[in-house]
């Protein structure tokens, strides 16, 4: 069926086949994804145009143009504006909150996808739309999957599964393999990101594996997909040394991956299979394997990380057979690709390549050209970098003497101006201490101005008396103490508690939230001899941070220095 003539309006199921095309081709070959939606855009209708356009700022977001994607993506609002109001137009609206979502994700504003989810989330429970539902609960757990929570994700995951084999009737047979393959997908790289974090819990691979074998049981007809989830299960097999099985899978890869032009993916597990053969000490066998990923690079003009953990092996090896011309040939060429290919590296999510890290894998490739450097003549310049890195590192060091310093002031100022407050706090009466925070209360509402928003004071301070209330029985311990949560809770809207929590202390709900957390962590550090003992990740847990990391970041940023060594300070 052709679509060619431009700002011809199409029919609804020209339309709607168009719209179901550029979906399952989003996963499966974007470039075709991208011929579908430049023809949707060549219709009169406004709705089409709006689904065309948003799709495209999806793909050029893809392929990291945010220029041209914000382009498209406003321009699909604007015509989504010239629509009556309908149905339709409010179920174009979710779609389009949804493409954002991903959009966002894409660009790594996690934060914001989630606010697009959310939003078009309740437009279409509005309309009872399930499969635009299914979408945005997909969507929520890759988010959260994506930042860490893990346990959450799976969770969702689990349920949505269960939500889609309920609700089964309103697919077509390859929507719903493709919403089971991706959600599936997901479930299993949750799985097996918790093990990253708990390595003792080996069951949690086991875990990961059987929903890598789902997602290819649901994606006969999604290359990407396919690929993505057997690479994936190779690597698990890898990791729990089930050599053979990891073997097997790579060579499927291999060949899957050529049938269906899938140059990175062939790349990828050609790199894997010399991975697994250098760690077999199969040494031989696994430079055929590296040769191919050089090979393949060499044609496609990319130094991607496969190449360059390739040549590192190469390196390797050759440093085992005592070949000094191409140990150092390969060491020269990671060492010449590591710094501009680094930041690449950081932002690109490979499942393969980076399970085991890269933390010191130049510095290895130094020593071996250090040990050749006679055979080779090395060039001096690398000399001169030895130079400007220790004086690099002195001048860190230097810093970093200076910077802990602060840190210890800012800490012992803080424990003593905590001390005060506690003696403070239990000499006073109540009745002194309520009067006191209401004055502290109004000294920063003086403070901090409200931009637009007004409230009526009456309703201010009622909002204000219940988060005192709210503090006073600890509930900012719970990990569902959120602005929509608290909002629900005390019986208003998110807009004029985040209002309210602005004008009278100064801050974001967010910022607010932590800093009521970091302050009972501090409190509870200083009182209690054994709070001060737990780990990090326990600690974070029982003031109702999810993530370890994120708890550390907050409670540096509070004190200056990491609740260890505040602990050991007390």
């Amino acid at each position: 069926m052709g679509f060619s003539q431009q700002n011809r309006e199409l029919t609804e199921q020209e339309y709607l086949l168009l719209q179901d095309k550029i979906r399952l081709n989003l996963n499966a070959d974007r470039d075709s994804a991208a011929i579908y939606a430049n023809e949707m855009a060549k219709s009169g209708n406004y709705k089409h145009l709006a689904f065309a356009n948003v799709a495209i700022a999806y793909l050029l977001q893809l392929k990291d143009d945010t220029a041209k994607s914000k382009e498209k993506y406003n321009l699909a609002f604007k015509y989504l504006d010239k629509m009556p109001e309908s149905k339709d137009k409010t179920q174009l609206t979710a779609y389009l909150y949804n493409y954002g979502g991903m959009i966002e994700g894409a660009r790594e504003n996690y934060s914001k996808a989630l606010e697009n989810y959310q939003t078009g989330m309740k437009i279409s429970t509005k309309i009872g739309d399930i499969i635009q539902i299914a979408k945005f609960k997909s969507n929520i757990a890759i988010i959260n999957e994506a930042i860490g929570n893990y346990q959450l994700a799976i969770k969702n995951l689990k349920q949505l599964n269960v939500f889609l084999d309920n609700n089964e009737n309103y697919y077509t047979k390859e929507q719903f393999n493709t919403i089971k393959s991706s959600n599936n997908l997901t479930l299993a790289a949750s799985y097996e990101g918790w093990y990253m974090k708990n390595q003792s819990s080996m069951y949690l691979l086991d875990s990961a594996a059987y929903f890598y074998k789902k997602t290819v049981s649901y994606s006969q007809n999604l290359p990407i997909n396919n690929v993505k989830a057997k690479i994936s299960l190779g690597n698990v097999y890898s990791i729990k040394k089930d050599y053979q099985n990891a073997e097997k899978t790579y060579y499927n890869i291999v060949f899957y991956a050529k049938q269906n032009n899938l140059n990175r993916e062939y790349k990828i597990a050609n790199y894997n299979l010399g991975n697994l053969y250098y760690e077999t000490k199969k040494y031989d066998k696994a430079l055929v394997f590296f040769k191919k990923v050089d090979s393949v690079s060499e044609i496609d003009n990319q130094k991607d990380e496969s190449f360059l953990k390739s040549n590192y092996y190469q390196a390797k090896i050759y440093n085992i057979y005592n070949e000094p011309q191409e140990a150092f040939k390969h060491s020269k060429i990671y060492l010449d690709n590591y710094e501009k290919s680094e930041a690449k590296l950081n932002n690109e999510a490979l499942e393969v390549n980076y399970k085991l890290g890269t933390g010191n894998l130049s510095d290895e490739m130094v020593v071996i050209q250090e040990k050749y450097e006679k055979d080779v003549l090395l060039n001096k310049a690398l000399k001169v970098f030895y130079v400007l890195l220790v004086v690099g590192i002195v001048f860190l060091l230097i810093k970093n003497i200076i910077d802990k310093n602060k840190a210890h002031k800012k800490m012992n100022a803080l424990i003593e101006e905590f001390k005060a407050n506690l003696e403070k706090k239990n000499n006073a009466e109540a009745e002194i201490a309520q009067t006191s925070t209401a004055v502290e209360l109004e000294e920063v509402s003086v403070k901090k101005e409200s931009i637009t928003l007004s409230i009526d004071e009456a309703k201010e301070n009622k909002i204000v008396e219940k988060l005192l209330a709210l503090e006073s029985k600890l509930e900012y311990l719970n990990s569902d103490f959120t602005l929509q949560h608290v909002a629900k809770k005390i019986k208003t809207n998110t807009t004029y508690l985040s209002y309210v929590v602005n004008k009278r202390f100064g801050k974001s709900f967010g910022e607010y939230s932590n800093e009521l957390k970091i302050n009972y962590v501090i409190n509870e550090m200083i009182t209690n001899h054994m709070y001060r003992k737990y780990s990090t990740q326990a600690i974070a847990e029982s003031v109702g941070f999810k993530n370890a990391v994120s708890f550390a970041k907050s409670f540096r940023k509070r004190t200056g220095v990491s609740p260890a060594q505040f602990a050991n300070n007390i």
